[in-house]
Parts: structure tokens; C-alpha cells; sequence
């Protein structure tokens, strides 16, 4: 019953990615399934987290999966995203949080190796119940509000994003992106994915001042309108809903840096120049050149995994992810095996 359902739900993706159809039909797909989450409740050996020190100058990322046996596996797409955003912000610290407490597998060693070579990336095991501790959110985690989610993993990751921004402020970004030019003087902004909605894949907020009322702000929305069996609702929706008030304006093509009291929201050129709908231009190489130029404009690209993690790519392959892997993070693909 499961495999029926899963395999549903790639067919919708496949040939409907309408996110209002997607949002109605995954709960009631996913509801079959679960996901091993064991690992959030195992203490960590490693130093504490809060030794980060919380400036604008950290880009953040999180792994939210368990891993059993095996180990973490960390695919080379995702440590693409890792090494684009160390080698195009040298200034910044990129850190890495993981929740699974397993051994790195022997493939993972490697790429873990290739990253930590750059002197600006840090990767740490962060335990919950220690991080949330003294957070306006600590109460309302402890009363185990993620048991009610269909998707744990990716409602973890909602709730972290906005956490780790408000405990130490600088830029969070999703596992992946490819990021193609700095951040480094961007402050409080996140981007619009069309010209209704503001995304969640990029935010940036600094530690005082507006980021941080927009921070606080976020944490009260995720704790009072969390969905467990809504798929957006804590990730895009708790950025979305939080700007509406602020910018006062239900429209992100409304939101202008004047309404939002200097919060920039981007327009979709600049995170997420290819729409979901069309995430295959990045496989193809026969629009090569459009999709390249349709980027030039980008900080960063979105490459939609939950679409496109089973389109593989040969190592020298012309299609244009290839291409921009090659530039923004030529040590993970260079050193990937023969296909990325």
C-alpha cells in the first residue's frame, strides 16, 4: 500500500506540479508512510552549539535526516550547495548542522574532507533538546508538537531555519541551491518564488533591530498556525504570513523595501530564476543557453530536489547544472565519481 501510494504521488509530481493539487493530495498519500526521526532525542559528544558566535556573517544549513548503519550519506549535489556558498562568501562562516548522531559513511568521508578544506566551512551535530533550551520556542517543542507532522524530517527543517536565525542571526539556505555570486551584503531579505509568495529557501536576518523583531516574529507564527499535515504551511507560509503583516500586503510583488520597512524581498530572478514547473532546464541541454542566461541575474539557483534528485548527470556533461557545478563548486564535482 505504500509503494501504491508513493507511486502516486511521483506520477503527480511528475505531470501536475500544480502546488495547489501537490498541497490537497501528498497528506493523504504520505499518511501511509513514516519517517525514522529516533535519532532527534540522541545526545551528542560534540562541543555545544552555542559557541557560535551570533553575528550577520553565518550561513547556515541543515541535514534533518537519520541515517542507520550506513552512516550519513551526503549526497555530492547537496555538498555542492555547501562548497558554492564557502567559495563564493569567503568572509562568512558556513556551517553545517546535522542531527543524525551515525558515522559519516566512507563516501561521505571524502566529501566531508573536500569541504573542511575550506577554512570557512564548520560542520557540528546539533541535539535538540539542548538547542532549543532558553527559546521562545522551547515550551511548545518539548510538548512534542512535531509527532503531529506527516513529514517530520522536512517540518524539522522548517522549525530549524527560523531557530537558528533567531539564535544567531546571517543567512539560511536549503540543501539545494548552488549559490553564484556573494551574499555577504545582503541583510534581512528573502525571496519571492512568483509574485505571490515569498519562499523559505533563502532568508536572511540580522541579530538586532528589524531582523531580529522579524525573527521573534516568525518563532510566534510557527508556533501558533504549525501544520503537521500541511506540507508548506511552516516553511514558505511562516515567512509569507509574517511579511503580509509587517509589509501589509497580501502579494509579494507588493512588498517593497518602503513597505516592509527596509526588508527586501527579491524578486524571483534573483533565488529562483527557474520556476519549479520548469525545473528540467537545468537537465537540458538543448536550451542550454537560455537557461544560462536566464540565471545571469541569480545569487543563487534552486535546483528542486524533491523533482529532480533522480535526474542523473554525467561528470562532463554540457546540460547547464553540469556546467554551473563546475564553476561554483569544482571540487565537489570534480572528485564525485562519474556521475553527479
Amino acid at each position: 500500500m505504500i509503494g501504491f501510494g508513493c507511486g502516486i504521488l511521483l506520477c503527480i509530481f511528475a505531470f501536475n506540479t500544480d502546488n495547489e493539487i501537490i498541497e490537497k493530495m501528498t497528506p493523504y498519500l504520505l499518511s501511509f508512510s513514516s519517517e525514522d526521526i529516533s535519532c532527534y532525542a540522541e545526545p551528542s559528544t560534540l562541543p555545544p552549539i552555542n559557541e557560535i558566535i551570533a553575528d550577520d556573517r553565518n550561513i547556515f544549513f541543515h541535514e534533518t535526516s537519520c541515517f542507520g548503519k550506513e552512516g550519513i550519506v551526503m549526497t555530492s549535489r547537496q555538498a555542492c550547495a555547501i562548497e558554492s556558498a564557502a567559495m563564493m562568501n569567503p568572509t562568512m562562516k558556513v556551517h553545517l548542522f546535522i542531527l543524525s548522531n551515525a558515522n559519516y559513511s566512507n563516501e561521505t568521508k571524502q566529501i566531508i574532507h573536500i569541504l573542511t578544506n575550506y577554512k570557512n566551512v564548520i560542520i557540528q551535530r546539533i541535539f535538540m533538546e539542548e538547542y532549543v533550551k532558553n527559546t521562545p520556542i522551547q515550551d511548545w517543542w518539548e510538548s512534542g508538537v512535531l509527532r503531529s507532522s506527516r513529514w517530520p524530517k522536512s517540518h524539522m527543517s522548517d522549525i530549524l531555519r527560523y531557530l537558528t536565525l533567531w539564535k544567531f542571526g546571517g543567512i539560511y539556505l536549503d540543501l539545494d541551491v548552488v549559490v553564484i555570486s556573494s551574499l555577504e551584503k545582503l541583510y534581512n531579505f528573502a525571496g519571492a518564488e512568483d509574485w505571490e509568495d515569498v519562499a523559505a529557501g533563502v532568508i536572511g536576518f540580522s541579530t538586532t533591530g528589524l531582523g531580529r523583531r522579524i525573527a521573534d516574529a516568525c518563532l510566534r507564527d510557527l508556533k501558533k498556525n504549525f501544520r503537521g499535515n500541511v506540507w508548506g504551511n511552516n516553511g514558505p507560509g511562516v515567512i509569507t504570513r509574517t511579511l503580509q503583516k509587517l509589509c501589509a500586503t497580501k502579494y509579494a510583488r507588493d512588498m517593497t523595501s518602503a513597505r516592509c520597512h527596509g526588508f527586501t524581498v527579491y524578486p524571483p530572478s534573483v533565488f529562483y530564476p527557474i520556476h519549479y514547473k520548469m525545473w528540467k532546464q537545468y537537465f537540458d541541454l538543448d536550451n542550454k543557453n537560455e537557461t544560462l542566461k536566464a540565471i545571469e541575474k541569480a545569487s543563487v539557483i534552486h535546483v528542486w530536489n524533491k523533482l529532480s534528485q533522480s535526474k542523473i548527470i554525467e561528470i562532463g556533461s554540457e546540460v547547464p547544472y553540469a556546467v554551473i557545478a563546475n564553476k561554483y563548486c569544482p571540487k565537489i564535482y570534480n572528485n564525485c565519481g562519474k556521475t553527479f
